[in-house]
């Protein structure tokens, strides 16, 4: 399967929202601090209801922190800089998908960084600045979850 990375969220009910999500598809979330936020926060546990016990996520310190503790073959940023549309790329087994802070999206010198795979983008219509944070995480999960197979998904027949 692939993850999910929030790189310093900022508003409690989208990570809230990501948690129930990954928890759904059976991916994991990584935080990497700082977080606006207290994993505590009413707001959080109201978005992601009773999920957290199904879900796996790790807080990482700061970036250098996730790359140490996850050793990530392939990062795909998705941001309002990429060339690339997120239903064209091949999405493996293993990847990182990075989202940034809701307020400024991922810093540019991330998005720069060696560490960087892709940088991707969802399409929008030309007067639009970007998409709610967790709608863009179920839109790029769903499509990489698909093109995987929907691996562990529950078909009821």
């Amino acid at each position: 399967m692939f993850s999910i990375v929030l790189f310093q969220p900022e508003i409690p009910p989208n990570t809230g929202n990501i948690i129930r999500l990954t928890s759904n598809i059976g991916s994991s979330l990584h935080l990497i601090e700082p977080l606006g936020f207290s994993l505590q926060e009413k707001q959080l546990r109201r978005a992601g209801l009773d999920y957290h016990e199904y879900s796996t996520l790790r807080v990482h310190k700061d970036w250098q922190g996730f790359l140490d503790a996850c050793q990530p073959r392939r990062v795909l940023a998705f941001s309002t800089k990429g060339r690339a549309c997120h239903d064209e790329w091949h999405y493996e087994e293993g990847d990182f998908l990075l989202f940034g802070p809701e307020s400024r999206g991922i810093p540019e010198n991330l998005l720069q960084s060696a560490e960087i795979s892709a940088i991707l983008r969802l399409p929008m219509v030309q007067t639009s600045r970007s998409l709610n944070l967790s709608n863009a995480v179920a839109v790029a999960a769903y499509e990489a979850w698909r093109q995987l197979g929907y691996p562990g998904a529950y078909w009821p027949g």
